[in-house]
């Protein structure tokens, strides 16, 4: 039977949480074993050894003290996220550890929330409702929370992936010009979007919003920063549903402050669950919990290739989605 050495079952470690949409078929062929959401690191520890199989999430950092404390049976180390920034990737693949993650089933839900952060800021409908719930609305003004429309406007998407071209195509549906920044040209995306590839200052000056689009890694930390704010400029949004470290935080909370950039849609933070007291403070920041996949259909997608990768490797197959 599938799941079983030596008439053994397997154990699969979940570090935190699994949907039931995957949790049902790993729970029909292994030996399970969750976390839970506050499982905290020295728990999780204490609950790998053994395992032939880890399901981790982006609060869990995948590095060599955990792969080893596993053990020599792990095979595979599933992620329930497309990015992965948070796997040591060398020490997994010193140690033979295959990795997985789950792309291409939550872009549309990701670009849709990336949209919805851009009409927010742009059009300032957190401060408009701030400002109604606490009384401070006194009735109609026409000059009263003016922001800015999409169509006629120019937005900047900073690396044209599955999700940036998605919401790229969202934006040219509305009306918007469409600039972008990648390692490579995207014939495909300029044909059909009219969409321009620019160097990365370039883009920053001649959007009205930019949307971030790119993976994690050293190369891209604080990619955005005080000087690239300062591009953008006192008119100009910023969105970030990406990571939180390729915006510097402080240079972004006091560029609000200082009112060097008009507004900024974030859904990642670069200590997270913080946030630093400024952005908290910004009224012309709309913050969210880093909920850009959490839709009903794509956190199930999610659950289930996650899922899919751990019974592939463990049957001695290749999982649906490889990054190491």
């Amino acid at each position: 039977m599938s799941g079983e050495v030596n008439g053994v079952r397997e154990t699969v470690v979940v570090a935190r949480h699994l949907l039931p949409a995957g949790m049902q078929p790993l729970r029909g062929r292994f030996e399970v074993v969750e976390g839970g959401l506050d499982a905290t690191r020295p728990r999780l520890l204490e609950l790998v050894p053994g395992a032939a199989a880890l399901v981790a999430d982006p609060a869990v950092p995948v590095d060599a003290e955990l792969l080893d404390a596993c053990g020599p049976g792990l095979r595979v180390v599933a992620n329930f996220a497309v990015g992965y920034d948070n796997i040591d990737l060398d020490a997994c693949r010193e140690r033979g550890v295959v990795v997985a993650n789950t792309p291409d089933v939550l872009t549309q839900a990701t670009a849709e929330l990336a949209l919805a952060l851009t009409l927010a800021a742009a059009r300032r409908l957190s401060e408009a409702e701030r400002d109604l719930r606490a009384g401070r609305w006194t009735g109609w003004d026409p000059a009263a929370y003016r922001g800015l429309e999409l169509r006629g406007g120019t937005v900047g998407v900073v690396g044209l992936g599955r999700i940036g071209l998605r919401y790229a195509e969202l934006v040219a549906a509305l009306g918007a010009e469409v600039l972008y920044v990648a390692r490579s040209a995207k014939p495909a995306a300029e044909r059909e979007l009219g969409a321009r590839r620019l160097e990365l200052a370039a883009l920053l000056e001649a959007a009205d919003v930019v949307s971030i689009h790119a993976p994690a890694g050293p190369e891209t930390r604080h990619l955005i920063g005080e000087r690239e704010l300062g591009l953008i400029g006192s008119g100009g949004v910023l969105v970030n549903t990406s990571r939180g470290s390729l915006v510097d935080e402080r240079a972004l909370a006091a560029a609000l402050a200082g009112g060097r950039l008009g507004a900024a849609g974030l859904d990642v933070y670069e200590d997270e669950p913080s946030v630093a007291e400024e952005l908290l403070a910004a009224p012309n920041a709309v913050l969210l919990p880093h909920i850009g996949s959490a839709s009903v259909a794509s956190r199930d997608a999610m659950a289930l290739l996650a899922a899919d990768s751990v019974i592939a490797v463990l049957d001695g197959r290749e999982p649906p989605s490889r990054v190491a």
